[in-house]
């Protein structure tokens, strides 16, 4: 996996999940808190979550074969993916089943230092991951909006990452706030009202996900500045004249499929025509260095055809937001 998959981010988001986890598990067996239990069930749950980015990141670097000609990098995707059901599944709907019990038959919290303790012990480790997440995040962000990040990005596994966490945090808070409630009034109500919190914030984080995921796994096209940047690598002006119609499709994070339709001139040779057509894919790969699979085809641009039909000049398939 390359850098912008964000390993560094997922290991430390790994190592932190594991920790905290038995943290919590302790903490629940001391103390009986349902926010405890479930809050561990949420840091096994994104530690397998990071397990499963990391192991599709292992199998998206297998070679092409002939029946996976482009690839296995979409395997990031589908990885990606499954973290969302497993978010979905296994941590929010969890935790509302845990909580909607506690709320039915509340109990006082006991030993209330445990899971006091080990939520602020939880919420500086899963600080320091979130913190790391950022950090690479910004090396490939640029000047995007955070959602405009978590929106476009074509590597998965950061946006996962980031929202993991923040949903973690987030969820720390929470438990602590239902913790606290809990110890002051007496009432284990208020552990079982931040356990179904939990879950509902989990569930919602991984509706978000598996909508961003979905995107990609349908087939996203390059981004705005990569298409401009490859429309003006095909035209050379003297054999490449200009382009009647392109068609850009991510076969994975890192590798881009360009197909174009390219004028040429009526009386240029087959050869002209060949060296010209190897020219501009030097080029667009000078240009894009993730286009690795590109298929032009030459033709003679027509007036007529142009004026009858859509603009030629324009990107059909160009980039969308998902």
């Amino acid at each position: 996996m390359s850098a912008s998959g964000g390993t560094k981010a997922i290991v430390a988001a790994l190592a932190a999940n594991l920790a905290i986890a038995v943290a919590k598990f302790v903490a629940f067996l001391f103390s009986g808190s349902s926010s405890m239990l479930a809050e561990s069930v949420h840091s096994l749950a994104d530690s397998g979550n990071q397990g499963l980015l990391l192991l599709g990141g292992k199998k998206a670097k297998r070679e092409a074969t002939p029946q996976h000609p482009f690839g296995y990098g979409r395997e990031r995707y589908i990885y990606a993916f499954l973290v969302s059901i497993v978010l979905f599944s296994v941590g929010g709907m969890f935790a509302i089943y845990e909580g909607y019990e506690k709320i039915k038959h509340p109990h006082e919290i006991e030993a209330w230092y445990w899971p006091v303790g080990v939520l602020v012990f939880a919420i500086i480790a899963e600080s320091f991951s979130f913190r790391t997440a950022i950090v690479e995040s910004n090396q490939t962000r640029g000047n995007l909006s955070w959602k405009n990040f978590i929106r476009r990005a074509k590597a998965p596994e950061l946006p996962v990452v980031l929202l993991e966490d923040l949903g973690a945090l987030v969820g720390l808070i929470l438990a602590l706030v239902g913790v606290s409630l809990a110890i002051v009034t007496g009432e284990g109500v208020w552990d079982g009202i931040g356990t179904l919190c939990i879950g509902v914030l989990l569930i919602v984080i991984a509706i978000i996900l598996a909508a961003e995921t979905k995107s990609l796994l349908l087939g996203e096209s390059a981004g705005t500045e990569d298409v401009e940047k490859i429309r003006t690598a095909l035209v050379d002006g003297e054999t490449v004249t200009r382009v009647i119609h392109m068609r850009t499709l991510h076969l994975g994070p890192e590798e881009l499929l360009v197909a174009a339709k390219i004028a040429v001139q009526h009386d240029d040779t087959a050869g002209e025509i060949a060296h010209a057509i190897n020219a501009a894919e030097e080029r667009i790969r000078a240009a894009v260095p993730i286009a690795r699979v590109i298929y032009l085809e030459p033709d003679i641009y027509s007036e007529t055809a142009a004026a009858a039909g859509k603009d030629p000049a324009s990107t059909p398939g160009g980039p969308v937001g998902h």
